[in-house]
């Protein structure tokens, strides 16, 4: 026959006790902003990282092939624009990484084992105005990442066109086409800087690895904006369901203050009546 001893029936209780422990974990995370977080961080490292190293390949294709220099002192040229685009980059990193983060503790307080232990929170005002503070927040950066999204196109698009032109040298041999960099804005009307087909400054720069890696890097800069764009969608249902489930507590906690209120008076009413009938007896 089978014996169970009190080693088995221990480890029994120990491997149960761990399940229920680890089902109690898995159940309290906030899977929603969990996996909404974690795709933010990824899009807004992709964008700031590889938007700043494209950006630092531009200055360096501008410089080698086209010959444009720094203006003296504080004018606003093409490289001030890419140094202000720069501090933009670290200022969306550090941003989004606190907006972040606050948007997953708001998840971890209205999510399981947090939201038993802190129940008063999530139905008091403060709860609410939190959590509609953050939907518009979390609306607005969606806005600004789609933003974001659209103006870092322009540079794939400007890129892309170099690069199919590079790739297709041999097709584009006979004609005569330049890359002006006035028509993109880059320099003023008066200044002549341009790259054209036939001539030696053009193979070298698409022989050179900055105009494929630049190229390249853009693209994924675009790819983490659209990732960004992603994730503040992900934010924004997991706050709406929130606010849903804030608004059901507080309609419910009503109902029980209401519930209680009206059993206690009825306990109230059911002890004087039972003092009245023993002092009548007695």
């Amino acid at each position: 026959m089978l014996q169970i001893t009190s080693s088995t029936i221990q480890v029994c209780t120990t491997f149960c006790g761990c399940k229920e422990c680890c089902e109690r974990c898995v159940g309290s995370l906030p899977w929603a902003s969990l996996i909404a977080t974690i795709l933010l961080y990824m899009g807004v490292a992709l964008f700031c990282g590889c938007g700043h190293e494209a950006l630092s390949g531009t200055v360096t294709i501008l410089q080698n092939y086209f010959e444009v220099i720094r203006a003296p002192g504080e004018t606003l040229d093409v490289f001030t624009i890419i140094d202000i685009l720069k501090y933009i980059i670290y200022g969306l990193a550090a941003g989004f990484f606190v907006f972040g983060v606050l948007l997953l503790v708001e998840g971890f307080f209205t999510t399981g084992a947090i939201r038993d232990l802190y129940g008063e929170f999530k139905i008091t005002a403060c709860g609410r105005c939190l959590t509609a503070f953050l939907m518009f927040m979390a609306y607005l950066f969606f806005l600004v990442w789609l933003g974001v999204t659209a103006f870092t196109s322009l540079p794939v698009f400007m890129y892309f066109n170099i690069w199919s032109m590079c790739q297709n040298t041999t097709l584009v041999e006979g004609a005569n086409l330049c890359l002006d960099l006035r028509q993109f804005g880059a320099v003023t009307i008066s200044e002549e800087r341009k790259v054209c087909t036939g001539s030696e400054k053009f193979f070298k720069m698409c022989e050179s690895n900055e105009l494929d890696l630049t190229f390249h890097l853009f693209v994924c800069a675009l790819a983490g904006a659209g990732a960004a764009v992603i994730a503040m969608v992900h934010f924004l249902m997991a706050l709406a369901a929130n606010w849903g489930y804030l608004k059901d507590a507080s309609r419910m906690q009503k109902y029980e203050d209401i519930k209680s209120k009206e059993e206690q008076e009825l306990h109230d009413i059911h002890s004087t009546r039972s003092k009245e009938r023993l002092n009548a007896y007695t």
